[in-house]
């Protein structure tokens, strides 16, 4: 079987940490699931999801029973890895991981939403983080750095975080009643959103918005990887794409970062 195609960070190309963004591209899934889909809440065939959960996890070298991941519920809930009897199921319903134990392949799913891998060299702790807009809103990211700080004691101003692929700003249109979510909790958050095709329409850009949060709460180095989930079909599962061509459902694409 040949490498699957990943993409990465150079922020965090470091020594003790591996990271991957994976594509949809590598796996065994059929259909509007093709190829690499990882979601166990998907309606696709479960043999083939789980063959692909064990290619991400043989990525890294290691077995599939290290990959975690969360039962998402687009919420600011994280959970913590402190042990190897907290990697196997059942699946917290959370949205962020949390772990400085090496070994364990923390990873967030998503489909048009953001994920983020942090990582804090020091004290050798990562975190996998699933923020759709109702998780980023509610500061699903500041709930991660602060379990990164209070049960594993890192540095906030020394954490590097990636946002990975999710829904890019040129293509998330939402109304006005979304803005006024996000207004109403912070008048400044209109610098998110810019006037959309017609009058009662806006876009919405949620790397930037994610960035926003991480530096507000004191990251200093973080980007987005620039890549739009909803414009590129070959390498992406999008939520928003699927519901446009009436597929019903999508595959989940798997964000993940482990410690050596």
């Amino acid at each position: 079987m040949s490498p699957l195609p990943v993409l990465t960070s150079p922020l965090l190309d470091l020594p003790g940490v591996r990271h991957a963004f994976f594509t949809r591209q590598g796996g065994v899934s059929e259909g509007i699931y093709e190829s690499l889909n990882v979601g166990v809440g998907s309606r696709d065939d479960a043999g083939a999801v789980s063959e692909n959960r064990r290619r991400a996890a043989a990525h890294f070298g290691l077995p599939v029973e290290r990959l975690v991941t969360n039962y998402q519920v687009h919420s600011a809930v994280v959970s913590l890895v402190v042990s190897l009897d907290d990697v196997g199921l059942p699946r917290a319903e959370a949205d962020g991981l949390v772990t400085d134990l090496p070994g364990v392949i923390c990873g967030a799913l998503a489909a048009d939403c953001a994920p983020v891998l942090m990582f804090e060299p020091e004290k050798r702790v990562i975190a996998a983080v699933h923020a759709g807009w109702k998780g980023a809103l509610a500061g699903v990211t500041d709930r991660a750095l602060a379990a990164m700080v209070q049960d594993f004691h890192a540095d906030i101003s020394k954490v590097i975080a990636v946002v990975g692929p999710c829904i890019g700003p040129a293509s998330y249109e939402v109304g006005l009643e979304f803005e006024a979510a996000f207004t109403a909790e912070d008048p400044g958050h209109a610098r998110f959103f810019v006037a959309g095709a017609a009058p009662e329409k806006r876009m919405f850009d949620l790397p930037a918005f994610v960035l926003g949060r991480l530096a507000a709460a004191g990251v200093a180095r973080a980007e987005w990887i620039g890549r739009d989930t909803c414009a590129e079909p070959a390498l992406f599962y999008s939520n928003r794409r699927a519901f446009r061509q009436g597929e019903g459902d999508y595959g989940r694409l798997l964000s993940a970062i482990v410690l050596a």
